[in-house]
C-alpha cells in the first residue's frame, strides 16, 4: 500500500476530489496547511500599509491506494490541480510514502 500527499490550493479542492471520485479513488482525507515554497509567500497591502505573507493557506489531501494504481493517482492529481496549461508556481506537491500496515479501529 502506498500513502499519497497531495499539498494543493484550496480553490482546486472540489476538482481533484471530483476527478479521483469519478476514477473510483473516494476515500480520502482532507486537512488545512499553510506553508510556502519557491514562491516565498506574498506581498498584500491592508489598509495602505504593504505587509508580506509568508505562510500561504493550502489543502492536503491524503489517500491510501495499491502500489499497482500510482501512476493513475499522480496523473489525475497532477492534471487537475494545476491552474496552467502546464502548471504555475504555487499549484501544490505530491509525496509518496511506503504503508506498511492499515489497521481499523
Amino acid at each position: 500500500m502506498i500513502l499519497v500527499q497531495a499539498i494543493i490550493q484550496p480553490i482546486r479542492l472540489s476538482t481533484v476530489r471530483s476527478a479521483l471520485e469519478e476514477a473510483g479513488y473516494d476515500e480520502t482525507m482532507v486537512s488545512d496547511a499553510t506553508g510556502y515554497g519557491r514562491q516565498r509567500g506574498q506581498t498584500a497591502v491592508f489598509r495602505g500599509n504593504e505587509y508580506r505573507v509568508d505562510l500561504l493557506r493550502k489543502v492536503m489531501l491524503e489517500l491510501i491506494i495499491d502500489e499497482d494504481d500510482l501512476d493513475e493517482v499522480i496523473d489525475i492529481v497532477r492534471s487537475s490541480a494545476r491552474t496552467g496549461t502546464k502548471g504555475e508556481i504555487g499549484d501544490g506537491k505530491i509525496f509518496v510514502l511506503p504503508v506498511l500496515d492499515a489497521i481499523a479501529i
